[in-house]
């Protein structure tokens, strides 16, 4: 516990922390600022040590298999007090110095040919659709919501969304649209159903592509939308307009260019390209240990310098980048209270550990986006400088002539 009271001692900034050993002695570390007051309970004698060598993987790991418990507050409360405290840093030197190194090798971790990018989309989306149901918004759509007044219902945020997305893409009737890494396909639905476009949506994941067909045959949109379980990287054909959300992150960093040259191949001259993505606000780093591990292997949450210098490189024009801060973080919120009040039945489809990994999961990503630099970024491409309007007016004037109160309704994923 030495070692690990030292590390706590600078760490603790704003808050308090109080530690019970695994002898049951209390250890209190308390910042000058106010902040989150925070109990937490070590079940062995190793864990100290474990933590101040590896608290990045370890923290997670201890809380999953409850070596690891929180007394006063929950876990969100730790995390929150965890990230206060870090900020866009790190926790100690030694930990820099690992992180540094881990950087060095992304393009190793990242490597992400068509095999390993199907195992890792596998890893996270193949989950029993059940899961999703318990949490996610009757569309399934898993990314950022946009919310246009705070405490917004998830539903209605979430098609704030895809109406945000259909203006930023001037949609016309008759376009061939291209959606990269589909989901379970309520992005094409919508656009389809709504803006009477032609959709093509790719996706690595079996369980996302048989439920995107299912919806599609339901709603009688099979002869504009198509659902293809392949990878970008061997689409063929030209669209008017690409749209990709929630699937950068799965590309990895040694595969930028090959990504945005391939969008550049597929677009139409006069067409037009967006992108939704997470990102990071304090430069290009590294993915968490522990998301990395049992999460999102191979993912990566880009820096807008890594994103923006491979779209110079491919010869499309950025028209516009819009910066989303903390919509996500009030998404996850909503998505870790839906999924605290079903956690039962996410219990009886997996396990205690399974529900433990993804409350750490739902609460650390919270956590980030309020406090540690991440945010989502919305850039719109273009081979042509004159492809979109002149100012962004277009997108308000869009998004009024297109109530989201009268937009039709979408067959739910389950």
């Amino acid at each position: 516990m030495l070692l690990l009271g030292r590390l706590l001692k600078g760490f603790v900034r704003t808050g308090a922390l109080t530690v019970i050993d695994a002898q049951g002695r209390s250890h209190e570390f308390v910042g000058a600022d106010e902040g989150p007051h925070v109990t937490l309970r070590l079940g062995d004698r190793a864990l100290a040590r474990q933590l101040f060598f590896n608290p990045a993987l370890v923290l997670g790991e201890a809380y999953m298999d409850g070596r690891l418990t929180v007394e006063d507050g929950d876990l969100y409360d730790l995390l929150d007090l965890c990230h206060r405290n870090m900020g866009w840093g790190g926790v100690h030197w030694l930990a820099d110095t690992l992180a540094a190194l881990r950087r060095f090798s992304r393009y190793l971790t990242q490597y992400n040919p068509v095999p390993r990018a199907r195992r890792n989309v596998a890893h996270h989306y193949d989950l029993s659709g059940r899961l999703y149901d318990l949490f996610l918004d009757s569309d399934r759509q898993y990314s950022c919501a946009y919310f246009g007044v705070p405490g917004e219902p998830l539903e209605r945020a979430q098609l704030r969304k895809k109406r945000h997305l259909a203006a930023k893409l001037l949609l016309e009737p008759g376009q061939r649209v291209l959606d990269i890494g589909s989901g379970w396909g309520g992005l094409a639905l919508y656009l389809a159903a709504e803006f009477g476009v032609h959709v093509t949506g790719v996706t690595l994941s079996e369980e996302q592509h048989k439920v995107s067909r299912r919806r599609a045959s339901e709603l009688g949109l099979d002869d504009r939308v198509d659902f293809r379980l392949i990878d970008y990287r061997d689409v063929e054909g030209q669209f008017d307009r690409i749209v990709s959300v929630g699937m950068f992150e799965h590309v990895g960093v040694g595969h930028y260019r090959t990504f945005f040259n391939k969008a550049k191949t597929l677009l139409a001259d006069d067409g037009v390209a967006l992108l939704h993505t997470i990102g990071r606000a304090d430069g290009p780093g590294e993915t968490a240990a522990w998301i990395r591990k049992y999460i999102f292997p191979g993912g990566y949450s880009p820096a807008l310098s890594e994103t923006t210098a491979a779209i110079e490189r491919s010869g499309l024009y950025i028209t516009d980048i819009e910066i989303l801060r903390l919509h996500y973080a009030e998404t996850l919120k909503e998505w870790r209270r839906r999924f605290l009040a079903n956690r039962q039945a996410v219990a009886e489809i997996y396990d205690e550990r399974f529900c433990r990994m993804w409350e750490f999961y739902l609460a650390s990503s919270e956590s980030t986006f309020r406090h540690g630099g991440h945010v989502v970024f919305q850039i719109q491409m273009a081979l042509q400088q004159d492809a979109v309007p002149l100012t962004r007016d277009y997108v308000t004037d869009w998004e009024r002539a297109h109530p989201i109160d009268d937009a039709p309704a979408v067959a739910a994923a389950e």
